[in-house]
């Protein structure tokens, strides 16, 4: 994706997709397309001093790509949000970043405003701007990753929610009983179709340490532990997926993140979702995106410039 003639500004572009393994940078052109890209290690494991310098630094690397004279805008998506009262990071699988002001402190080392958004919401921007979601009045965007997040997009709108959570289903407590989750619950869908929750439960299960790749490709072999971890995953997406879908009954589901290139989540997936939604002939779309881990650096640069256009992102005019 290294342009979008639909989508043209006065300005350019920063946009920064802040993950737990990996931080992307882009700049987009006043005209869409794409001038410069970089990715970097996230170096959450060093405190959260040493995950601003990474970013600040990849925002003035982009800056410096520019022309003299054109002005540009920040987006930043994190794997958390801002909490409005206190400014302070809240809900973030990367621990390190919760309690800090870290938007604050970002606008003070660049010297500019930032945009700053839930990761899921950058995504779902981008795959409703321009990917599977596209032209559709209702989405619901699922990042399966480490974590597992989601974001509501609502007729070219992607929700916010006064408390900043609009469609953090991860932390939904579906088990009282289940693996306690670091934001203090038990049973939370993140614990039960994230990965990192996967891998956790073959761990306290079988004793074994497995990436969820070896999971999936031991089950596919049918090695007879991975396939019980494995079955149960699907289980779960259909159950949890189910429900949102009963709630919300979203015109699609578009699914992003790592986890999200299991076919089976498509297949068998669907048919356990079927199984759980409260309708007999449930039609909803589950779509895998179209961009690809592309969709959160490009929602973050698009989230940077929504403060003008957010109820028209959709629509190429100038503006």
């Amino acid at each position: 994706m290294s342009s979008n003639s639909a989508f043209k500004a006065k300005v350019a572009a920063i946009g920064i997709d802040l993950g737990g393994t990996k931080t992307e940078a882009i700049l987009l052109a006043p005209d869409g397309s794409t001038m410069w890209r970089q990715r970097r290690s996230t170096p959450r494991s060093e405190g959260y001093d040493a995950v601003v310098a990474v970013v600040t630094e990849l925002i003035r690397e982009a800056a410096t790509q520019l022309p003299t004279g054109i002005s540009y805008t920040v987006g930043i998506g994190i794997p958390g949000s801002i909490d409005a009262s206190t400014n302070l990071v809240r809900n973030a699988n990367s621990t390190c970043l919760i309690g800090h002001p870290l938007q604050t402190d970002i606008e003070r080392l660049i010297g500019c405003p930032v945009r700053m958004r839930n990761d899921a919401d950058c995504f779902t921007l981008a795959e409703c701007y321009s990917g599977a979601g596209s032209g559709l009045g209702l989405v619901f965007g699922v990042i399966m990753g480490t974590g597992c997040g989601g974001g509501i997009c609502i007729d070219g709108v992607v929700r916010e929610g006064p408390h900043r959570i609009t469609g953090e289903w991860g932390h939904l407590s579906v088990n009282p009983d289940g693996a306690e989750c670091y934001c203090g619950n038990r049973g939370c869908v993140e614990t039960l179709i994230s990965g990192s929750g996967v891998e956790a439960a073959c761990f306290q299960e079988y004793r074994q340490r497995l990436t969820m790749n070896e999971i999936v490709d031991q089950a596919r072999a049918g090695e007879s532990c991975c396939r019980k971890i494995f079955d149960r995953f699907l289980d779960d997406f259909g159950r949890c997926l189910g429900g949102l879908i009963s709630i919300l009954d979203p015109d699609a589901v578009v699914v992003g993140g790592g986890l999200s290139n299991i076919e089976e989540l498509y297949t068998i997936g669907r048919e356990r979702v079927k199984k759980y939604a409260f309708h007999d002939n449930l039609q909803t779309p589950i779509l895998k995106n179209k961009l690809g881990d592309a969709a959160g650096v490009f929602g973050a640069a698009w989230i940077g410039q929504t403060g003008v256009r957010e109820k028209n992102y959709g629509k190429p005019e100038e503006w």
